[in-house]
């Protein structure tokens, strides 16, 4: 599919030069700087140099002397605590941290993940009763429970007090819980909004032990999850997330713990472990547990401490995860079967689907494989427990929330935010909700949102690509939303002759502009094979890529990655 290449405009040209004479740096690089809002010498040196001491104090954070406090008086009382997470691997981390932590210094507390299929997402009706069955008179919920209104008060009926630890937009009304520490609450000063599940659960526990002088880097020793969460959950890795994750990632480059040492020596080389690899090899796996089996096994296998356990719990999940993958493949051709038999395939703005035996849990992964191939919104709908359950995902620009609310008269329920939610509908109103959305959708996208964009950065030339541009640009991570791996283009480049096809459809080349010759670059292109006949015909082609070291074999040298290429205008 032809994509939309967007080089990002240079703005004010005055602040642009302020960057480079504040901090001694070339054009390219003060630019990638403005990109990311990184605008002074000051604002640059916390970029570059992260700093445990720049993190916030958590008592900013409203609710949170609450919360400490009846922690406290839980344990003097001797009540039972529950913690209470999501079955995705943000609730699961989070639970992971504060169940981990707090066992340390009192017994009396359980955690409990919802069955995905039996209970749904977040505060159930059942986990309360869980709960109240079993003398639980504390329940922190991680991940969740900002909406959980009627959930809440039907704990309160129980004497079941509440604190919930939540990062999602909080609703009009709030839950009448003890103590809520969610910073996008409106009146909530803590500097920092966009802290994951987890980063919630971390500020409680580092929260408790100010209060009772422990030692920070016993909190430390929990930002390997914390860095975890943030990469899976996909929040911006900025400001105070950009301190968790790379002091997280520090820690499990150094000292991992067992469950994730199991993981990753299962599945990973003995490469630096990076953000990619917490969102391709760790979130994958830790997330299969809720999808196919059940998040507590997530759970499980974080807080083990048992190198032997750890291992066998590894096997456990990575063999889950195997399952999902089968599922995966399985049900994404037979969405895509589905399609190709449609006859106004290429009419239709949006991708609704049902099949009955579709798996939930995958349903959500089957709609972002749909939008990589056809770029449309899109909607996977599956039976499940009686009801029929979608799972919706979005194009980059597009509110797909809000069109779903447009079509809630033939809805049962739904939640979710922008780009991402979820649904329910009886059987008989698929068609009806299929055509209406489809109607929403038409009448309110932009034609250039269904055509796939990419953001690039700046222009470069060859001869502007060195060893000191790329240690500069090392220091760039670790990369998220908001601070992506930085996008180059580079136009007129050939091929030495030196270009092949491997694997299943890779492209290989070395690259190198008229104007140098000499200056050659390796370059990889993944799933562009079919190009190597431009370059063969001496074709000047124009490239999108990524600059990273080589690591191939000890190689070093400067690598690019392709992310688009196409002939040259």
């Amino acid at each position: 599919m032809e994509k939309k290449w967007n080089i990002l405009p240079e703005g004010d040209t005055e602040v642009l030069r302020t960057i480079q004479s504040q901090l001694n740096v070339s054009r390219h690089i003060a630019l990638l700087l403005k990109h990311r809002n990184i605008l002074s010498f000051e604002e640059a040196k916390k970029f570059f140099r992260p700093d445990l001491n720049d993190l916030h104090d958590p008592f900013l954070m409203k609710g949170m002397r609450e919360a400490v406090e009846r922690i406290d008086k839980a344990i003097a009382q001797k009540e039972k605590i529950l913690i209470y997470g999501d079955y995705d691997v943000d609730g699961t981390t989070a639970v992971s941290i504060v169940f981990s932590f707090f066992k340390r210094y009192y017994q009396q507390l359980e955690y409990y993940i919802p069955d995905r299929y039996k209970e749904g997402y977040g505060i159930s009706f059942s986990g309360i009763d869980y709960a109240s069955n079993n003398g639980f008179s504390l329940i922190v919920s991680l991940d969740c429970g900002i909406k959980a209104i009627d959930k809440v008060a039907y704990a309160n009926d129980k004497n079941i007090d509440f604190i919930i630890c939540d990062h999602h937009l909080p609703g009009n009304e709030l839950p009448e819980a003890l103590a809520i520490l969610d910073p996008k609450q409106d009146d909530c000063p803590y500097p920092y909004k966009e802290l994951s599940g987890a980063g919630i659960g971390f500020k409680l526990i580092q929260a408790w032990s100010q209060l009772h002088n422990i030692a920070p880097e016993i909190c430390y020793g929990y930002l390997d999850l914390v860095a975890t969460s943030i990469a899976a959950d996909i929040v911006p890795i900025t400001g105070e997330n950009r301190v968790l994750t790379t002091f997280g990632l520090e820690r499990i480059n150094k000292q991992p713990r067992p469950g994730i040492n199991a993981l990753l020596a299962l599945n990973q080389s003995k490469n630096a472990v990076t953000v990619h690899t917490l969102v391709f090899v760790l979130g994958p796996r830790i997330n299969a547990a809720g999808r196919i089996e059940h998040g507590s096994k997530a759970v499980e296998l974080l807080i083990c401490e048992n190198d032997a356990e750890a291992e066998q719990f590894a096997r456990a999940i990575n063999e889950t995860n195997n399952q999902r993958r089968d599922l995966d493949s399985g049900n994404t051709g037979e969405a895509i079967e589905l399609l190709e038999n449609e006859n106004n395939l290429n009419k239709r703005y949006t991708t609704v689907l049902f099949n009955r035996n579709w798996h939930k849990g995958v349903i959500g992964i089957v709609a972002s494989r749909l939008i990589e191939k056809y770029y449309r919104p899109t909607i996977i709908l599956t039976e499940s427990e009686g009801k029929i359950s979608g799972s919706a995902r979005s194009v980059k620009e597009f509110d797909i929330y809000t069109a779903i609310e447009q079509c809630s008269d033939l809805l049962e329920q739904f939640g979710g935010h922008k780009f991402a939610a979820g649904l329910t509908l009886k059987e008989e109103n698929i068609e009806a909700f299929r055509e209406k959305f489809e109607l929403v959708v038409s009448g309110s996208i932009q034609p250039e949102h269904l055509i796939p964009r990419i953001d690039i950065d700046t222009e470069l030339e060859f001869h502007e690509i060195s060893d000191k541009f790329l240690r500069i640009l090392k220091q760039f991570a670790p990369h998220g939303p908001e601070n992506m791996s930085p996008v180059f283009c580079a136009r007129q480049v050939f091929d030495t002759g030196w270009g092949q096809v491997f694997g299943n459809n890779h492209l290989k080349l070395e690259l190198f502009q008229k104007s140098n010759p000499a200056l050659r670059f390796q370059a990889i292109a993944y799933d562009k094979g079919d190009y190597i006949t431009f370059f063969q015909k001496k074709t000047p082609m124009d490239i999108v890529f990524k600059i990273q070291e080589n690591g191939y074999r000890g190689n070093g040298g400067i690598q690019l990655i392709l992310e688009d290429l196409r002939i040259s205008q």
